[in-house]
């Protein structure tokens, strides 16, 4: 009898051990806050994919056979790819931090892995560790390195299927749609603890072997459609994480709520509490340090035929926009087959970094105001100052609501004092605006 309760107190505990809700530790609180201070970060998005030019959906959405796309991978030599002239244009843009591909959903490694020979050392004449290489160039720089990982796999036969990836050859996918979906969702459920382990083992190199600060999921989306619920085990997946290094940023491009062991919430190609491209209908803004991610152009990794790059001034006030909803800014880069981040990038990191050196203390470690968005621009503030962005150039006045009548008032870009008036029954400011100002975001500091 005591020998029963002692494994049935066994095994209550191992339960409540791995149900338990997730709580940061110190180290992880530290982070999410020096994370939610940088306000500005690039996305890099880089692979084989590359040298189609094409995307980086190119071997799903050109319906490629796996075989015949890795070809690709004997080609594959960026020989102008510089990892410390990367981060220095990234640097001197003003962001703070930068999150790396390490794996896309083709499978191929963009780091040495020793799970298989499919990555950028063993399966290219380049036989450079990049990833090893950029995490060097950001120690050396202080820049902080994020790292891309998809749990989602286009190629591996031990993959759980899902609504994507389907016509890549492989084996497990000859009749799966003549299945039902309890038989789907049995392979699925079988099938996956090989492949989860394989995941943990991934994730463990990059703890161990690179100087990793955060992980960004994605693929989590491809089962959103299964009728029958398939369960990733995230929970446990990002307590493994955590174990391994528990300053460790954690966040899931999954489109839905957080899920439990996450530090920060992303929005895809959205300011957090909007919805215009469509992913974002089932997220609820939560407590976590914010995120949405953004291209310059219409693509995430290269495509030669996609030169539809937003311009500086766009760029700034989308950067100035996100910092207004509480939010950092994840601005994508997908650099060219030969290793070499394309021109027109370059130029909207100058763009940016020119107006972060006069503009930067409106953004970094910033949070959001009480106030609401103007027609003709937005706010921002911290502890000592309001910050209010005109984007409009034609404004002659603005009115600011504000709680008690300011210390000053002054035009960041030269500390000038401003004209404006002061109205205590209807709490507000106004502030009369320089006759001619051409600037995409003139800037207004009311000090509290």
């Amino acid at each position: 009898m005591k020998k029963k309760l002692l494994t049935l107190t066994f095994l209550l505990f191992s339960c409540w051990n791995l149900f338990a809700q997730y709580i940061p530790t110190e180290a992880n609180i530290k982070a999410r806050k020096e994370f939610e201070g940088f306000r500005f970060g690039i996305f890099i998005h880089w692979g084989i994919y590359s040298e189609f030019a094409q995307g980086e959906w190119y071997l799903n959405s050109g319906k490629l056979q796996q075989g015949e796309y890795a070809k690709a991978a004997s080609c594959f030599y960026p020989v102008k790819f510089n990892a410390d002239q990367w981060v220095a244009a990234i640097k001197e843009s003003g962001a703070k931090y930068i999150t790396f591909t390490s794996r896309h959903h083709d499978g191929f490694s963009m780091y040495k892995t020793n799970e298989n020979d499919y990555n950028i050392v063993d399966a290219t004449p380049f036989k450079r560790d990049v990833l090893r290489e950029l995490s060097d160039a950001c120690q050396k720089q202080g820049i902080r390195l994020h790292v891309y990982y998809s749990i989602l796999d286009w190629i591996r036969e031990d993959y759980p299927l899902g609504r994507t990836g389907l016509n890549t050859g492989r084996n497990s996918v000859s009749n799966w749609q003549s299945l039902s979906a309890t038989e789907k969702a049995h392979i699925n459920a079988n099938k996956y603890p090989g492949y989860f382990q394989f995941m943990k083992n991934q994730i463990g190199e990059l703890i161990h072997n690179y100087h990793i600060d955060g992980f960004w999921f994605d693929g989590y989306w491809d089962h959103d459609s299964d009728s029958i619920p398939f369960d990733w085990k995230m929970p446990e997946f990002y307590k493994y994480i955590h174990t391994l290094k528990d300053d460790c940023l954690v966040g899931n491009n999954h489109h839905i709520k957080t899920i439990d062991g996450e530090d920060f919430q992303m929005f895809e190609r959205d300011l957090p509490g909007e919805n215009k491209a469509g992913y974002s209908e089932n997220q609820e803004i939560s407590t976590l340090p914010l995120e949405m991610c953004q291209t310059m152009n219409g693509m995430w990794g290269y495509k030669v035929a996609d030169q539809d790059y937003k311009s500086g001034d766009q760029l700034i006030q989308l950067l100035v926009k996100a910092a207004a909803k509480g939010s950092n800014l994840l601005l994508n880069i997908g650099p060219q087959p030969n290793g070499e981040l394309p021109a027109t990038a370059l130029d909207r990191l100058k763009d940016i970094g020119k107006w972060m050196t006069v503009y930067g203390e409106s953004v970094y470690n910033t949070k959001k105001t009480n106030l609401p968005d103007f027609p003709w621009g937005v706010s921002t503030q911290n502890n000592k100052c309001l910050f209010i962005h005109v984007f409009q150039n034609d404004m002659n006045t603005i009115e600011i609501p504000v709680d008690k009548k300011p210390k000053d008032i002054l035009a960041l870009d030269n500390h000038h004092r401003m004209q404006w008036n002061y109205n205590k029954k209807k709490k507000s400011v106004i502030v009369h605006l320089p006759s001619s100002y051409t600037k995409s975001d003139y800037v207004v500091q009311i000090v509290k």
